[in-house]
């Protein structure tokens, strides 16, 4: 194979196309989206035809002014440089309650109203006020049961998997899954440590954390992810890197890991053997680290996979459901995965499946891979979880052979 990564184009070479007028307004959409979100339920709630009292649009126009100008300096502040927790929690909880608001402005906006129109409900005052209380109340709902669910401690999701090519050896063997955990600016020492005594509740044969363990560096939340350290196996503890421990000195994270007794699987497998058979666990670096820079961070199967026999099942850690098209190319027959929260706050579902190939659940992909995507375990930013409940996974893996 030639690599190409140094040649140059001739004089009469195609010049790379240039940036298509869809890529062009995508990059505005950073500045765009925040402006919709709140200028939408704004026009909603309080120009659509209500007629409110003046006192009522004034105030209720520079409250959503303040929104609009402090949620993106409030994430800025959270999420660049500075680091400030207190400004994540507030650029967060305004990003969640902006969307969940902006949402239902839509929906209600248009549905309710209609509906009213067809039922001859009052005149055109009445049915926007109407909507508008009924915009409230179902975001103030909506938001506060997704706190509820968001700081809970998750409910564990029981399901069993059988993978043909497994031994009787090993049938029934338990695979607990942990992922997302996304300990960050609120601080939920308590909450990870309720979250490992229910894993240790399960008696696991095998525990599995598959990225996004925090924001921020293993230094600065610590604290958070020590009871980690608790959980415990009767075969191994096992981790693969997220996307977000890249943006939080990744190397720090794998060393935490290893200091509190779980396997960093870096491109690399274990043989975990039981009644004469055996089954290769094996993990990759998530897709970005080799975007990182660090040196040696990348998503290598390959690697994963050397040295193992090809006649042996195999269950591997990726934190991305995207992973899983090289996963079934291998031959891989069990792949693990996070990621995708469910989609956290409905209806970002959808916009979540443009990304990746599964949302939730156990699917199946090509011949003979399966992959279960984990809803996660916490939460990322917003502290809220709108019909994306979390979960703590047990899955039992069963033989054909038994």
């Amino acid at each position: 194979m030639t690599d190409t990564s140094e040649t140059r184009p001739t004089d009469g070479a195609a010049q790379p196309p240039e940036p298509s007028r869809l890529r062009r307004v995508m990059r505005f959409i950073p500045l765009i989206a925040p402006v919709l979100l709140w200028a939408v339920p704004c026009w909603v709630l309080l120009y659509g035809g209500q007629h409110w009292p003046s006192a009522v649009t004034v105030t209720g126009t520079v409250l959503f002014v303040v929104g609009l100008i402090a949620m993106p300096l409030a994430m800025m502040r959270g999420h660049g440089r500075r680091q400030q927790d207190w400004a994540a929690i507030i650029g967060d909880t305004l990003l969640g309650s902006s969307w969940v608001l902006f949402t239902w402005s839509v929906l209600l906006g248009i549905l309710l109203r209609l509906a009213l129109v067809v039922a001859g409900v009052g005149d055109g005052q009445d049915r926007a006020r109407i909507v508008t209380w009924a915009v409230i109340g179902v975001a103030a709902v909506l938001l506060a049961w997704g706190y509820v669910e968001a700081r809970r401690v998750p409910r564990v999701r029981r399901l069993d998997v059988e993978l043909p090519r497994l031994g009787a050896g090993l049938d029934g063997i338990r695979v607990a899954l942990i992922t997302d955990t996304h300990y960050g600016p609120l601080d939920r020492a308590r909450w990870s440590a309720r979250v490992c005594e229910t894993v240790n509740t399960l008696e696991a044969d095998l525990v599995c954390h598959t990225g996004d363990i925090a924001d921020g560096t293993a230094e600065r939340r610590r604290a958070q992810a020590a009871p980690l350290g608790t959980v415990r196996a009767t075969e191994a503890r096992v981790y693969v890197t997220g996307n977000h421990e890249y943006y939080s000195e990744a190397q720090g994270w794998v060393d935490l890991m290893d200091e509190l007794g779980w396997e960093p699987l870096r491109n690399r497998h274990l043989l975990l053997e039981r009644g004469g058979d055996t089954l290769v666990v094996a993990g990759v670096d998530d897709v970005t680290a080799e975007s990182s820079g660090l040196a040696g961070h990348r998503a290598h199967l390959a690697g994963a996979l050397d040295g193992a026999d090809p006649d042996l099942p195999v269950l591997l850690l990726a934190h991305q459901p995207k992973f899983i098209d090289r996963a079934a190319a291998a031959g891989i027959d069990l792949q693990l995965s996070g990621h995708t929260h469910g989609g956290q706050i409905w209806p970002f579902h959808h916009l979540v499946r443009i990304d990746q190939p599964a949302l939730a659940g156990l699917s199946r992909h090509g011949a003979r891979t399966l992959l279960y995507t984990s809803r996660g375990t916490g939460f990322w930013g917003p502290p809220f979880r709108v019909f994306a409940p979390s979960e703590i996974t047990l899955l039992v893996l069963r033989s054909a052979r038994s």
